[in-house]
């Protein structure tokens, strides 16, 4: 299978994922995918959930694995929101990817460029790269880094390029 984004055979499909931003003072790390959902975009790093994890733990693993080494502890991982992404495939078929998502504010290690993520860039909360990151991105996310708790519902079209509508997500107290 190709990992050209543009190449109408890909279309994974992952039910459970997670993702990691890197935040310290008023930025955020952000690197640029080169692989599967997402690729080209600026993301945090983060990936599928393997049978029997936590996605704590691979909210650990994935950065990790994608940053080069950096490393954190569970307890220093805050969930800042819990998004489904409903996905229609070419054929219109369709499937829901539960992502968990992460700061996280202390951890060791340095992020250096890896086969999955290039250019790792501190971007200034405040002016986050939007158009260039998932599409989805630029309706929740500046609310959740702003300090609200956040669960969504959004609706992509093939290989998660384009939004089917703008979404709906809300403000909550707590995270599971």
């Amino acid at each position: 299978m190709s990992d050209d984004p543009h190449d109408a055979r890909f279309e994974k499909i992952i039910r459970s994922a997670t993702v990691c931003f890197l935040v310290r003072n008023e930025e955020i790390l952000l690197a640029r995918k080169t692989k599967h959902i997402g690729a080209g975009c600026w993301n945090g790093y983060g990936g599928e959930i393997e049978a029997g994890e936590s996605p704590l733990d691979a909210a650990v693993r994935e950065l990790r694995e994608e940053s080069g080494g950096v490393t954190a502890d569970p307890t220093d991982l805050i969930k800042i929101a819990e998004n489904d992404f409903h996905n229609t495939k070419a054929d219109g078929s369709t499937f829901i990817t539960n992502v968990h998502f992460f700061i996280v504010r202390h951890w060791t290690g340095t992020p250096c460029e890896t086969d999955e993520m290039r250019s790792p860039t501190w971007f200034r909360v405040c002016d986050l790269p939007l158009d260039e990151m998932m599409p989805a991105d630029r309706l929740w996310l500046p609310v959740a880094l702003g300090g609200k708790r956040v669960i969504g519902r959004f609706s992509y079209g093939p290989r998660q390029q384009t939004l089917l509508d703008e979404g709906e997500f809300r403000i909550v107290e707590h995270l599971d």
